[in-house]
C-alpha cells in the first residue's frame, strides 16, 4: 500500500487512539484525527485526505448519512466503523456512498484488510459512474445525431445514409464532433419552426 492521508473521525479518544495504531501497524501512513463533528465539510475540504475514517458507537440513521455525506463519498473512500447495526442502517450508509460498512471491526489487525477493500471498492463503484455516464452521454449524442439526420432527411430529400454523411463532412470540416454539429443543427431548425 503507498502512503495515504487519512482522516479519522472519531469523538472518543481511546477509541481514535485504536484505530491510529490500527493505521500505524499497517504502514507509515499521515494521520489525522478530527473529534469534532461540527464543520466537518469543511475540515475534510481542509485536510484533503486519501480516505476518510468514521467511528459512530451507536449510529443512526441521521447521523450516517450527514457523516457520509460530509465525508464526500463520491471524492474519496469512506470506511465507517460502528459497535451495531441492521439491515436499514447498513443500507443507509451504502446508499451514502459509504465504500466499507465494518460492524464491531474495530480491531487494529484489521485496519489494513478494510482499508485495501474500502479503497477497492471505492475504485471499482468510480469506474462504474465513469462508464455509465460515458454511456448516458454517446446516448445522447446518438438521439441529437438521429434528430439531425432526420432533419436533413426531411430538408433536403436524401436518405439517413447521405444525412449522417453530411453530418460527417461538415464536423470534419469545422474540426469538431459529429454530435456538436448535430445539436447545433437540431438548435437552428427549433428555432426556425
Amino acid at each position: 500500500m503507498t502512503r495515504l492521508s487519512i482522516l479519522i473521525v472519531e469523538k472518543d479518544h481511546d477509541r481514535a487512539q485504536k484505530i491510529v495504531e490500527g493505521i500505524a501497524a499497517a504502514g507509515p501512513h499521515e494521520v489525522t484525527v478530527l473529534t469534532q463533528t461540527g464543520g466537518l465539510a469543511r475540515r475534510i475540504a481542509e485536510v484533503a485526505p486519501d480516505i476518510v475514517l468514521i467511528e459512530v458507537a451507536d449510529p443512526s440513521r441521521d447521523v450516517l448519512e450527514d457523516l457520509a455525506l460530509a465525508s464526500g463519498p463520491l471524492d474519496r473512500p469512506v470506511a465507517m466503523f460502528v459497535d451495531q447495526s441492521d439491515a436499514h442502517l447498513t443500507r443507509a450508509a451504502i446508499e451514502a456512498g459509504v465504500s466499507a460498512y465494518v460492524v464491531d471491526g474495530l480491531q487494529p489487525e484489521r485496519i489494513k484488510p478494510i482499508l485495501d477493500a474500502a479503497i477497492a471498492r471505492f475504485h471499482m463503484v468510480s469506474k462504474m459512474r465513469a462508464e455509465l455516464a460515458a454511456t448516458k452521454a454517446a446516448l445522447e449524442d446518438r438521439k441529437i445525431i438521429d434528430r439531425a439526420k432526420a432533419i436533413l432527411m426531411k430538408s433536403r430529400g436524401i436518405d439517413e445514409e447521405a444525412a449522417y454523411a453530411l453530418l460527417r463532412k461538415t464536423a470534419m470540416d469545422r474540426k469538431t464532433r459529429v454530435a456538436e454539429i448535430a445539436g447545433q443543427l437540431v438548435m437552428a431548425a427549433g428555432l426556425l419552426s
